[in-house]
């Protein structure tokens, strides 16, 4: 922001911050072969599997806050470089399930301490990834992200407002 130009709003700095993040991330992964958003389904493919869960396309777009048809299209994109499998679900034959390979998991390992490194040096103005203030930011952050949005907003294309 140039001086005399307003403060900046919230909204945009955390637009800001995710786009950077995201940039940031892109880079550090795309040597094992993946992009941010396949990242963030492997690595959650990768938790979700170390609690037992074997999560269905819905389930875990609900978890990474993506699309159905994002989390789809990068699902096939990740099954067909060797990462990921899909099946069909034996309790609903419309969900399909997934699963990391033995490979998307040895990627995924590695892209998780590529990405934790990478986070000790973004989170390194607020002491790093374990520090308090670290903790504090991201509980502000969590609290922001539970709140629920209002489906009563009206569309700014709908014109019966």
């Amino acid at each position: 922001m140039s001086k005399g130009s307003p403060s900046p709003t919230p909204g945009f700095l955390v637009w800001r911050l995710a786009n950077k993040w995201r940039v940031a991330v892109d880079r550090a992964v795309a040597p094992l072969g993946l992009t941010h958003a396949q990242y963030s389904l492997v690595a959650s493919l990768y938790g979700m599997r170390r609690t037992g869960e074997r999560p269905s396309q819905r389930r875990l777009a609900d978890h990474t806050g993506l699309e159905a048809l994002y989390v789809s299209k990068l699902a096939r994109a990740l099954e067909s470089a060797g990462l990921v499998e899909r099946t069909r679900d034996p309790r609903d034959p419309r969900a399909v399930q997934l699963a990391l390979t033995e490979q998307g998991e040895a990627v995924t390992r590695q892209a998780i301490a590529v990405v934790q490194q990478l986070l000790q040096q973004l989170l390194d103005p607020l002491g790093g990834l374990d520090a308090p203030r670290t903790r504090a930011f991201t509980d502000e952050l969590t609290a922001l992200l539970d709140v629920p949005l209002d489906p009563s907003v009206p569309n700014a294309n709908d014109e019966s407002t």
